[in-house]
């Protein structure tokens, strides 16, 4: 054991050297394990404060002290500025892949448009990138605009749909014969010399153009041929080219998104939980999103939004090539230096762009979200959970949550309900009923006030698990009720929540604190929603408790007077008739057949005596009046 502990101070005694010699000059540092692997890659303005900060921080996270744990070597680069970092930073996480770093999640999924270098290209969707022999356009995370671009570029140009690989050779010697495509006007036929290359190349290089989103050098070219080919007086021809700028003109219509004067801008928005980061990527042409998708960085330790998204727009556009002068951000973050210019719009169209990646980030991450949950139920609980914990400052998540509701109509019958929900779901099993015993008349308040007394001295005595939550169904009053017994009588610490009502006993308001506030809940939301369930839950318990006692008790006054039968026979009648009613106009058979001949000869007489005895005293009611 001993041994063990000098070779672990031994090898914080060699780190904290190569520490205590960093220079303090901005640069990249990378830790090593035991076996030489990188496992981090890092990026600092100060090489010497930031690596040493890793040893020296009384108030680490668990993630944060396992790396370091494993920490048996340490590397650094100088560069000139922190920006030149950034850059470093980014090529040796691609490089190593190192295991604490964040990991950015392959975008496979999204679908790109490919044009092939071949003799005769070919344009064709695809989900695999970095093949040689193409040019890809994209990712394209909203399918349908991708395919809105690929019938555009057939409407107007009629690249060969066909996978045949022509040669030179073959088109030469007319090695080839035309398809059922060229038959429809699916394609002009080039692979038999029907069209040229040289305008099927041609017409390629405006599909190019199309899917770098120039539409409005296509649409301008294709205005100019027009209106030659008109003063030429070739009518037909330039009315081919006016329904091919037609074509284009509504595309236009359904992708422009803001003023065309914006132009080769790139857009980035960032929404973070605690182990993901979603960072949307836009890119905006002539007022046109041409590309536009969602990916994802799996965070190892405590990166902060700014730093993730700086690390996102210096891989996004290296890996698909944006040369973009501007770049449009929520937050400033930092870059090298004449990377970009950076503009965080306030209004405007620059603000409407901003606003659309926020949109499409969010949505992306709802997406996500709703996906995960469907394979792991669990995984919304908790979200659930955490979310009202955020919300009401909880000290710990609500795993146990108890409702209690009073039940009663003037004072009558008088009753309450507890019900428990485990994870946010209903724990039947723990469900309880309360006959108010001590409260005389209808006060909710001092009804309250038995049942929660009477539930928790209980639970104290007999050692039961205590709530993270307690909710009354009702608003200030009940919650101060609740918050005498459960503080100042029993000297307990658990948060109290109301849920006020509105006229319509609908729902209106979640409280909580002391004095009570409103929590600002959305209307609607995923978390009003829940509340909502839970307070009609213990609602309708508590309302069918108060029926069930005010059944029983008014069964009980119509058959308890009538001699021959007691409880048990009660039961097994009205098990058999049904209600009170049938047993009271129920033959003397019937009445046999559950009770036996001689008693329900005697149980139908009383029956009908006492019905004798209450018409006669109604007839002298009548005749007293």
């Amino acid at each position: 054991m001993e041994e063990k502990h000098q070779s672990a101070a031994e090898r914080r005694d060699y780190l904290m050297g190569i520490v205590h010699n960093l220079p303090e000059t901005p640069g990249c540092y990378q830790y090593l394990d035991e076996e030489g692997t990188v496992i981090y890659v890092g990026k600092a303005k100060n090489l010497k404060r930031r690596v040493s900060s890793y040893f020296t921080r009384d108030q680490q996270t668990r993630k944060t002290q396992l790396l370091v744990s494993r920490i048996r070597d340490i590397r650094y680069v100088v560069v000139k500025t922190e920006e030149d970092a950034l850059l470093l930073e980014n090529n040796l996480i691609k490089r190593y892949k190192p295991r604490y770093n964040v990991l950015l999640k392959d975008d496979k999924t999204y679908p790109s448009i490919a044009i092939s270098n071949e003799y005769l290209p070919r344009i064709f969707k695809t989900r695999r990138r970095g093949a040689p022999g193409a040019t890809y356009y994209g990712p394209y995370s909203h399918v349908p605009t991708m395919l809105a671009l690929l019938d555009l570029c057939k409407t107007l140009y009629h690249p060969r749909p066909c996978h045949h690989i022509f040669t030179k050779e073959g088109v030469m010697g007319g090695k080839y014969e035309v398809c059922l495509d060229y038959h429809i006007h699916n394609c002009g036929g080039p692979c038999v010399g029907r069209q040229s290359r040289e305008e099927y190349v041609k017409n390629i290089e405006a599909c190019r153009d199309i899917l770098k989103g120039n539409t409005g050098e296509v649409a301008a070219r294709l205005r100019d041929e027009m209106m030659r080919l008109a003063d030429d007086l070739r009518f037909e021809e330039a009315e081919q080219i006016r329904l091919k700028l037609e074509a284009i003109e509504r595309f236009q219509a359904k992708s422009e998104v803001v003023s065309q004067v914006l132009h080769n801008i790139d857009v980035f928005h960032i929404e973070m939980d605690e182990s993901v980061a979603f960072i949307n990527y836009m890119h905006v042409t002539r007022g046109c999103v041409n590309q536009a998708f969602t990916f994802e960085y799996r965070k190892r330790l405590d990166e902060t939004e700014a730093e993730l998204l700086a690390l996102g727009i210096v891989e996004m556009r290296e890996r698909y090539g944006s040369t973009s002068r501007e770049i449009i951000v929520p937050f400033p973050v930092d870059l090298p230096e004449g990377y970009a210019t950076q503009t965080v719009p306030q209004k405007g169209e620059k603000r409407k762009l901003l606003d659309l990646s926020r949109l499409n980030v969010k949505q992306y991450r709802f997406d996500r979200l709703k996906q995960a949950e469907k394979l792991n139920p669990e995984q919304k609980a908790v979200r659930l959970m955490k979310e009202i914990q955020r919300e009401l400052g909880l000290p710990r998540l609500p795993l146990r949550v108890e409702l209690f509701d009073n039940s009663n109509i003037q004072g009558d019958d008088a009753v309450a309900a507890c019900v428990v929900f485990e994870r946010l779901k209903p724990a039947k099993k723990l469900y309880r009923k309360y006959e108010i015993k001590t409260v005389v008349g209808p006060d909710d308040y001092a009804s309250m006030r038995e049942v929660v007394g009477r539930r928790y001295r209980r639970a104290i005595d007999e050692g039961d698990t205590l709530p993270d939550l307690i909710v009354a169904d009702g608003g200030v009053g009940q919650m101060e009720m609740i918050r005498r017994v459960v503080e100042d009588e029993l000297g307990l610490d658990i948060p109290i929540a109301g849920l006020a009502k509105d006229g319509r006993h609908r729902t209106r308001e979640l409280l909580y604190g002391f004095p009570p506030a409103a929590v600002g809940l959305k209307p609607g939301g995923e978390l009003f929603r829940l509340m909502t369930q839970m307070q009609d839950e213990v609602h309708r318990f508590a309302i069918t408790f108060h029926r069930q006692k005010r059944s029983k008790r008014q069964t009980a006054s119509a058959l308890d007077h009538i001699a021959g039968i007691g409880p048990k026979t009660r039961e097994a009648l009205l098990r058999a008739l049904g209600s009170v009613k049938r047993i009271q106009t129920a033959g003397v058979e019937d009445i046999q057949a559950v009770v036996g001949k001689a008693r329900g000869e005697k149980i139908y007489a009383a029956i009908h005596a006492a019905d004798s005895d209450e018409n006669n005293a109604a007839d002298s009611d009548e005749k007293e009046i």
